[in-house]
């Protein structure tokens, strides 16, 4: 996921712990009553994450709270993250607060190095947490990562076009989606560089949200294991409109790689585009090619089956997480109690992201993708939960592999699907 957030921190990427007051209880592996035992308390968010705007207010406010604590803000680059976080995690002497992907929470947590923080739940605003973020940072029936922000992908479409198409409204299922690309092809299709959706072949997180949509998963878990369901037929079903939404696009994307690869925004914003599927921010990115692109931009959640309900959609994300080893606890706890405070959660969705302990997404109101994507957020999930998950990111991913098997015809369904599911659990079934 580390790769997504990257992109995503272009558009979505904001990072900060925060305080209070938090109390103890049985459970709670950290020491809710000592003070902060060196006079400092080390906070590691990472780079184009939170705004320094939202954290020298953020930290005034918490050393005023604390006379004689001192908070070292440090931030961290992505590139090289997961062995600086592993060293740091397993030494007697961590920074006490950390941002952690929501995709590595779990790995952490199964190695024993976070605080168990079950119990203090209620302190951090649990009842507003974000419920897609929530189950990120929970392993084995206990909570180990507080929600810190989320993004999630959407429609990104050229409202120029779609009038010049004669599309009155946004697409609201997958019917109307399929109607709208041939409109638009009518319309624009005599140019042989247009492209009504930009579809890459690997883009598997667009998948997820046609599988659940389906009423399927890629794994369930499995007592402490998950077993894939790829094969099932709810998966392959999401597969299979897929390849038809492929197929109708018009897309000259590869098939064999992801939005990344290239840079999707990029292609978007040359112009022969009327669609993209991404996080708001990479309207930004397509600003750069064309600074006109913005304003002609407007954004839809990804179609579901149905009118009533849009797709479910893959939260990318991070928690905030305190080192089982931190010496300063407590303070730790209050920082990130403070955080989840309605002040600093607003200024989070003010800068353009989904915050992770409040429902009061308003703020993201004045921007009509951010806002899109704070309504699809509602009907956001996670990946599986494994501590293993983040070998099927950072290797040789099954299900990027099935996506270019059947789009390219190399595999039938049932053999993409099935040698997919075999790969998705040897990594994650044990």
């Amino acid at each position: 996921m580390k790769r997504w957030l990257k992109m995503a921190a272009g558009a979505a990427a904001i990072t900060l712990a925060t305080a209070g007051c938090a109390g103890s209880g049985s459970g709670d592996s950290t020491n809710s009553s000592a003070p902060a035992s060196n006079g400092s308390l080390t906070v590691w968010l990472m780079t184009g994450t939170a705004p320094e705007s939202l954290t020298n207010s953020l930290h005034k406010e918490f050393e005023d709270a604390h006379p004689g604590v001192k908070v070292k803000y440090e931030i961290q680059q992505w590139n090289g993250i997961q062995q600086k976080l592993t060293t740091a995690l397993a030494s007697d002497n961590p920074p006490d607060v950390i941002e952690l992907g929501n995709t590595q929470t779990p790995a952490f947590a199964n190695q024993g190095v976070l605080a168990d923080l079950t119990s203090s739940v209620g302190d951090f605003n649990g009842a507003q947490w974000l419920q897609g973020l929530k189950a990120s940072g929970e392993y084995d029936g206990k909570t180990y990562g507080v929600p810190f922000y989320a993004a999630n992908r959407e429609v990104i479409y050229r409202k120029d076009m779609f009038e010049q198409a004669g599309i009155t409204a946004t697409p609201k299922t997958r019917a109307e989606w399929l109607d709208a690309i041939t409109k638009l092809k009518a319309k624009f299709g005599s140019d042989p560089e247009f492209q009504a959706l930009y579809q890459p072949g690997q883009n598997w997180y667009e998948l997820l949200s046609f599988i659940w949509d389906e009423g399927g998963d890629i794994a369930q878990a499995n007592g402490k294991s998950f077993k894939a369901t790829l094969d099932s037929a709810q998966a392959k079903a999401g597969l299979e409109f897929y390849k038809q939404l492929t197929d109708a696009s018009g897309t000259k994307a590869p098939k064999d790689a992801d939005e990344a690869t290239p840079q999707q925004a990029g292609i978007y914003g040359a112009g022969k585009v009327a669609m993209m599927i991404g996080v708001p921010g990479e309207a930004d990115t397509a600003a750069k090619t064309d600074p006109s692109i913005k304003e002609k931009s407007g954004a839809f959640p990804i179609p579901g089956k149905s009118a009533d309900k849009s797709a479910p959609v893959f939260l990318g994300g991070s928690n905030l997480v305190i080192p089982a080893n931190s010496k300063n606890a407590a303070a730790a706890k209050d920082y990130v109690k403070l955080f989840s405070t309605p002040k600093y959660q607003t200024e989070l969705a003010k800068a353009g992201y989904v915050p992770g302990t409040s429902t009061d997404v308003s703020a993201l109101d004045a921007n009509p993708l951010t806002k899109v994507m704070a309504e699809a957020s509602k009907n956001g999930r996670a990946v599986p939960t494994s501590p293993k998950w983040g070998d099927v990111e950072s290797g040789q991913n099954p299900i990027k592999d099935m996506l270019t098997a059947y789009l390219t015809g190399t595999k039938t369904l049932d053999q993409a699907t099935a040698d997919a599911n075999a790969a998705l659990d040897k990594l994650i079934g044990g």
